[in-house]
């Protein structure tokens, strides 16, 4: 057992030193604390009697440091303590360049990490280290793993089987210029692989790019054919693309995770700022301050033409292109453990949206049928076809796929929202996929119009997360992202908002919450690094603040969560007894324009024959 010695140089705070003697202690090291106002000769003598491995010192107050640290230095050395006790320092008032100019053998910054400490105390780089206390071990999870998805209700199982049947009996046979697209650029992806390897031939690509661009809107055929850029879109730089990899050196220690005491939830972070390199800065900052994925979203005019571009690319407008080139750029930065979802649950390309998330190496795809068909404006009939294809890839990839609920942010009652995601999860475990649902936590416009927050955001919250648990056994996701419809242009505003809805999810047990920086819906611009950071402080000390307190249902929330419950089954019902999916979307069942919710037009009359 080593021995350390702990002296605070300080007149009054020695916290620190207190804190570092309990854990050093829990450890299995025998730790001395020195009492406040201990001066740098005591330090010396008490150390001559224990002869410790190491000696840390602390010091919080700014006067006189250099003074006081070098005496203790010096004292050292002339003591002969040097050649077998290292000296480290740590503290308000330190700085690494106090550190080194003093001559100690170790200087601690910022927040304390034990692992640190420990690595100092043996004499071992971090590289060396066992991580035998506080380990920091970071490993990309599987939301989806140990999940059943069976379902509790086989009155609204009975419902989805029969709405499953009806869409897999819709898609049968048929296919979209995205379908082929999708199938295309598999194939020039394989043909890309054997070129490399030898094994193809540039001319067998150009063939098949040919075919490509006859199933693209103008626009895109416009770029191929004549290399011209749609409106506001611009090609990246070797040297802007080059320049980023000088910025975020590999070899670090993985980053402390944002959670503070619970193995779950995970927490996400979106980006989409138009520039792949902006979304890297952005994604590093998340990752440095503990999030564990990330998710990539396309902008809305991407979403609403036929083909997709080639290249490094950014534009002006949010959400960054969906090109194989910036999705593997933006993923080559990410840390081993982040997740990253690619999200292709919209727009006239989600099948091979799907193909290229695959080929970037996406460890998520997001599709939802009902929503793209409706606030993401894509006919209903032509992402029927195309989704149900998209969610065959999802299954032959092996990637769990999320549903997101954000049609509740244009008008649509939960039940009816959830009615969706329901099916949405019936139909890709048909088809072999991983369904992830995500209940959006938020003060709605529904929620707004009809009362049901007035007088606490918890009950409503808490008891669309329960409603969950009583239906099927699913990982819950809430997104996308929490709090949203609650910010305001006060960043400190919409940041507590965003904290008190992630750790109320966090508190019901979620297995994952996405957040989003606090002015996303004010920035009127890129979205800048210093409210990202406003969202990620404020859901860390709230998480903190929480701990693992659980979350419990009032009368009032167990009442609401009937209703939906209630409500859930008869919008079921309604679509089971309709016979036709897509023509339930058509008519309303599943969102009505009293809800806020219109079929999409985009690629309508575009689904044929194979």
């Amino acid at each position: 057992m080593k021995t350390v010695l702990l002296a605070p140089l300080d007149p009054v705070h020695d916290n620190a030193v207190k804190l570092l003697k309990r854990k050093l202690s829990e450890a299995g090291y025998d730790a001395h604390a020195m009492p406040p106002g201990t001066t740098p000769e005591e330090v010396i003598q008490r150390a001559l009697t224990l002869k410790p491995a190491a000696i840390l010192v602390s010091r919080t107050l700014g006067y006189k440091v250099a003074e006081i640290l070098s005496q203790l230095v010096d004292l050292a050395d002339a003591a002969g303590l040097r050649d077998a006790t290292r000296i480290g320092v740590g503290g308000m008032a330190i700085t690494r360049e106090i550190g080194a100019e003093l001559g100690f053998d170790g200087c601690f910054v910022g927040e304390l990490k034990m692992n640190a400490v420990i690595d100092f105390i043996e004499g071992r780089s971090a590289s060396q280290t066992a991580r035998a206390f506080d380990e920091i071990t970071r490993e990309k999870p599987d939301i989806t793993a140990g999940y059943t998805y069976r379902f509790f209700d086989p009155k609204i199982e009975s419902y989805l089987n029969q709405i499953t049947d009806q869409i897999l009996s819709a898609a049968a046979g048929k296919t979209t210029d995205g379908i082929e697209r999708a199938k295309i650029r598999s194939e020039m992806l394989e043909m890309d692989v054997a070129t490399r390897d030898h094994r193809g031939s540039p001319e067998t690509r150009g063939k098949l790019l040919a075919r490509y661009i006859t199933l693209c809107d103008s626009e895109i055929q416009a770029f191929y054919k004549d290399g011209r850029l749609p409106a506001g879109v611009r090609w990246l730089d070797r040297a802007e693309i080059d320049r980023v990899g000088e910025l975020f050196p590999s070899g670090h220690e993985p980053f402390t995770p944002l959670r503070h005491n619970r193995p779950k939830p995970y927490f996400f972070s979106q980006y989409g700022t138009g520039c792949p390199i902006m979304d890297v800065y952005h994604i590093k900052v998340a990752e440095a301050w503990g999030i564990d994925g990330v998710f990539h979203f396309d902008p809305s005019w991407n979403a609403q033409r036929e083909g997709l571009l080639e290249g490094y690319l950014t534009h002006e407008h949010d959400g960054t292109i969906l090109t194989l080139e910036n999705l593997s750029f933006i993923r080559s930065f990410l840390e081993p453990y982040t997740l990253w979802n690619v999200r292709g649950h919209r727009g006239l390309n989600t099948p091979e949206t799907q193909v290229l998330g695959h080929a970037a190496g996406a460890d998520l795809f997001k599709i939802n049928i009902p929503y793209g068909s409706t606030a993401g404006g894509t006919d209903p009939q032509r992402l029927l076809v195309d989704g149900v294809y998209s969610l065959k890839l999802a299954a032959q990839y092996k990637i769990p796929f999320d549903i997101p609920g954000n049609d509740e942010l244009s008008g649509v009652p939960p039940y009816k929202t959830f009615a969706g995601l329901l099916i949405m999860m019936s139909l890709g475990l048909r088809l072999g996929a991983r369904p992830i649902p995500k209940p959006l936590l938020c003060y709605s416009p529904y929620m707004t119009i009809h009362g049901r927050m007035d007088d606490n955001m918890i009950d409503m919250n808490l008891a669309k997360l329960a409603v969950w648990r009583d239906i099927v056994d699913t990982p819950i996701w809430p997104g996308e992202p929490v709090g949203f419809m609650t910010h305001t242009p006060d960043r400190v505003q919409s940041a507590l908002q965003t904290s008190l809805h992630a750790s109320l999810a966090a508190a019901a047990g979620v297995d994952a919450v996405t957040i989003a920086s606090s002015d996303e819906a004010y920035s009127k611009g890129p979205i800048s690094v210093q409210a990202r950071v406003d969202t990620l402080r404020a859901v860390r000390d709230q998480l903190r603040f929480q701990g693992s307190l659980q979350a419990s249902l009032s009368p009032a929330a167990e009442s609401i969560k009937a209703e939906i419950h209630e409500k859930i089954t008869a919008t079921l019902a309604a679509v089971a007894a309709r016979g036709d999916f897509a023509a339930s979307i058509y008519e309303g069942l599943l969102g009505s324009q009293d809800d806020g919710l219109y079929p999409g037009r985009v690629g309508a009359g575009t689904v044929r024959g194979e």
